[in-house]
């Protein structure tokens, strides 16, 4: 059997720092994926068909204003276009970590997560989560077991009741609902609230749940 060609990906970063050489050390040692690290701002400059061509955008970004298209400089292209699309094809869609809060009054945002009221939150950084698979026939949670990790966390609004829940925590500190899918439009969608620093990035189940959300909105599942 001829082995399928890897996934390609933009990885979608802006508004939030990040440690880069363990960040970028994640994403090219996830298997099956090809990466392509950059801004916002170079993602919204680029043309759809460039933009449309990637298998998955992973969203790394906590932009709070906007989006919009006008009054910007030059280098920030079209985001309110560019997020406009998504949805409108089958190409995956991640949303990792701190971008579920990005664009906090933009609706659409809204639908792609499953929660409103996304700017009324904490964070907790540093936590010790016990991480229970909340649904073990999902193909991204499929024969994996609860564990242990340290991460940052947050306080949430409530999903929507139409998101499908694969990984739940029991904290004070935390949202109970970790990683969970969606339907936007044509679109797969993964949200995985998980994914502050590489204390996270080199846990292997965190891995492995990442690497199989990308690959099951790309549906290779």
């Amino acid at each position: 059997m001829a082995q399928a060609s890897p996934l390609n990906v933009a990885v979608v970063t802006g508004g939030h720092s990040y440690q880069v050489r363990e960040f970028h050390r994640l994403f090219h040692g996830l298997a099956g994926i090809a990466p392509t690290i950059q801004h916002m701002d170079d993602f919204a400059s680029t043309p759809t068909a460039v933009r449309q061509a990637y298998d998955v955008v992973l969203f790394y970004t906590m932009l709070l204003d906007g989006p919009v298209d006008s009054n910007l400089p030059w280098y920030c292209g079209a985001p309110l276009t560019t997020l406009t699309e998504l949805g409108q094809t089958l190409q995956g869609i991640v949303v990792l970590h701190h971008a579920i809060l990005a664009y906090p009054q933009f609706g659409p945002w809204d639908q792609l997560v499953g929660m409103t009221n996304r700017g009324k939150f904490t964070y907790h950084q540093n936590q010790t989560l016990h991480i229970h698979v909340a649904d073990s026939g999902h193909p991204i949670t499929r024969s994996l077991a609860d564990w242990d990790m340290v991460d940052e966390t947050y306080t949430t609004p409530d999903l929507a009741a139409d998101s499908t829940i694969l990984l739940t925590v029991e904290h004070p500190h935390s949202m109970r609902h970790i990683a969970w899918t969606r339907q936007y439009g044509k679109a797969r969608v993964f949200n995985f609230q998980s994914g502050h620093d590489n204390v996270t990035w080199a846990n292997p189940n965190f891995q492995e749940v990442l690497r199989r959300g990308i690959s099951w909105t790309a549906g290779r599942d």
